[in-house]
């Protein structure tokens, strides 16, 4: 009975954290998307999402945030790969892992940088021959910018999964006859499955948000759910359609967390 009562005190803290950083975050955006941009009481703001411009800008959101997902996946998982059979592979996991520490907006001005008129990567391509390209405010320097953020948060679960991997299986489909592809598909991948869904739920996600890189990196020239909130609150003034974008957005996110849950099930 103490063990439990004691339990339950620990548990306070936690609970208060939730009441007061989550739900009552979310209730009192739920509560401004009732109001129009006069402050009257008023539904026009779902009115208003399910029109073309709102629908545009939601596929808009969800097709760069799947671009930026996918190649991330791409990349990270032979590379996690690699770093298992690396011999100092906590190593280099951690010099992976450092570059995402460094604050985002740091990151965003230094590829301002690398991608501008005179940067390195013009500097890079006049020396092969094929000359000065705008590269920033582009979809590419955007897509290109956020794998590069988001792909440590991708690479750590993979690793971790593919870290656990009993080898006794992989000799075992090895002395059955398998091959290196038929082993990856039908026992490396399945069993890190959850690693996947993980790494591609922590991108996803925040990928669908976006909007400093939007401003910064692609010009204003992607607009996303995220970019379509900071415009409301901070340009319009209209804080109520705002408010009803970032309910959407939470209800989006909400979907995505329940079908990319990797919590084992009972039978």
């Amino acid at each position: 009975m103490e063990n439990k009562l004691s339990r339950n005190l620990y548990m306070v803290p936690y609970f208060l954290w939730i009441v007061l950083f989550v739900i009552a975050p979310i209730l009192l955006v739920l509560y401004y998307s009732f109001f129009d941009i006069e402050g009257n009481v008023s539904l026009v703001n779902y009115q208003k999402f399910f029109t073309p411009v709102y629908l545009k800008m939601t596929l808009s959101s969800f097709w760069y945030a799947f671009l930026i997902t996918a190649i991330s996946l791409l990349v990270a998982y032979p590379t996690a790969y690699l770093l298992t059979k690396t011999r100092h592979k906590q190593l280099w996991l951690l010099l992976i892992i450092v570059p995402s520490w460094i604050n985002l907006l740091l990151k965003a001005y230094a590829f301002l940088g690398i991608f501008g008129t005179y940067g390195a990567a013009n500097s890079f391509l006049k020396m092969i021959g094929i000359g000065a390209q705008q590269i920033l405010f582009t979809d590419f320097s955007f897509v290109f910018v956020s794998v590069y953020i988001f792909i440590p948060f991708m690479i750590l679960p993979i690793f971790n999964s593919l870290n656990e991997l009993n080898p006794t299986l992989l000799d075992a489909a090895n002395d059955l006859g398998a091959s290196k592809w038929t082993t990856f598909r039908r026992v490396i991948f399945p069993l890190t499955i959850d690693g996947v869904k993980s790494g591609c739920q922590v991108v996803f996600i925040p990928a669908l948000s976006l909007f400093m890189l939007t401003r910064l990196i692609a010009g204003n020239r992607v607009i996303t759910l995220g970019t379509a909130i900071e415009q409301h609150f901070l340009v319009t003034r209209d804080w109520g359609m705002g408010a009803t974008i970032a309910v959407f957005l939470i209800m989006i996110m909400v979907f995505i967390m329940i079908i990319t849950n990797t919590r084992k099930r009972g039978v």
